[in-house]
């Protein structure tokens, strides 16, 4: 298990799409908030569910948010619930999407906000 992890600055790092057995390395790397990005069953059914990656990182004692966001569709109003929840959630933040591209552009568009 091998999370190919992008750090973009002290608080904010993105990856791809990972699994509920991974949130315990996640959480053992220090991070203290997760942000799913992907929209469930966006990759067919072999994807996990948020409810599931979210039950694990809960239990691990980091916050987690879902928002998702459709590839090449971002909307103004994800854009402030994502610069809202980089100003509230406690860091550092991990996010993921399919491949992180997305969230990495999600997160560049939350700092113009």
């Amino acid at each position: 298990m091998s999370l190919e992890i992008t750090q973009h600055n002290e608080e904010f790092s993105t990856v791809g799409q990972i699994t509920p057995e991974e949130v315990p390395q996640i959480a053992a790397l220090g991070y203290k908030s997760v942000i799913d990005n992907r929209p469930d069953m966006e990759g067919g059914h072999d994807q996990p569910l948020h409810v599931e990656i979210e039950k694990q990182v809960t239990s691990t004692g980091m916050q987690f948010a879902y928002l998702p966001v459709v590839s090449g569709a971002i909307t103004p109003e994800q854009v402030e619930q994502m610069a809202d929840l980089i100003q509230s959630m406690p860091k550092p933040i991990l996010a993921f999407c399919r491949s992180g591209a997305r969230s990495t552009n999600l997160y560049h568009l939350a700092l113009r906000t």
